[in-house]
């Protein structure tokens, strides 16, 4: 199934069930990439303050992109080493975690829903880390037009902040 099977849009109430499954596919714990779990109650406030941007393929949530603003996880430590590295421009927000279901990656659905974001927030900055160990998220991001902005150590893990303009 190519991209034109699904549908991109704001993610609504109705959504986060199937986003917190996903989420539960791909954490780092189970084999995925996501270093972060976020609950329900948080994707549902999430969904109040900013956009969260889904894929909806045959009825299933396929991938989502979340943005937030710095304040709503600057008490996660990760979230402070990445700020003392790149502090971000004022009307910056978090961006991510993106994540796109196995069976439907390397589509085009990542670029798709990170094009419809940047058009929720246009002309303000977004930034995230990413694991230095993590070629695929790292060349998906570059290939997006993120570009590294800063490094920082967490844990013993290095990690890279990219940032782009929507």
């Amino acid at each position: 199934m190519g991209i034109s099977k699904c549908e991109i849009g704001l993610a609504t109430r109705d959504d986060v069930t199937g986003i917190v499954d996903l989420q539960e596919r791909n954490l780092r714990g189970v084999g995925g990439a996501l270093s972060v779990r976020f609950s329900r109650d948080w994707f549902e406030a999430a969904i109040s303050h900013m956009p969260i941007i889904v894929a909806r393929c045959d009825e299933q949530i396929a991938g989502y992109v979340v943005s937030t603003p710095l304040t709503a996880q600057a008490h996660d430590p990760i979230i402070q080493a990445m700020l003392r590295a790149y502090p971000g421009s004022p009307a910056s927000y978090n961006y991510g975690p993106i994540c796109v279901a196995e069976n439907h990656r390397g589509r085009g659905l990542a670029n798709a829903m990170f094009q419809s974001l940047k058009l929720q927030l246009p002309a303000r900055e977004g930034f995230t880390f990413i694991r230095r160990d993590n070629a695929a998220s790292l060349k998906v991001h570059t290939k997006m037009g993120m570009n590294e902005v800063a490094e920082f150590t967490h844990a013993g893990v290095m990690y890279v902040v990219v940032a782009y303009v929507g």
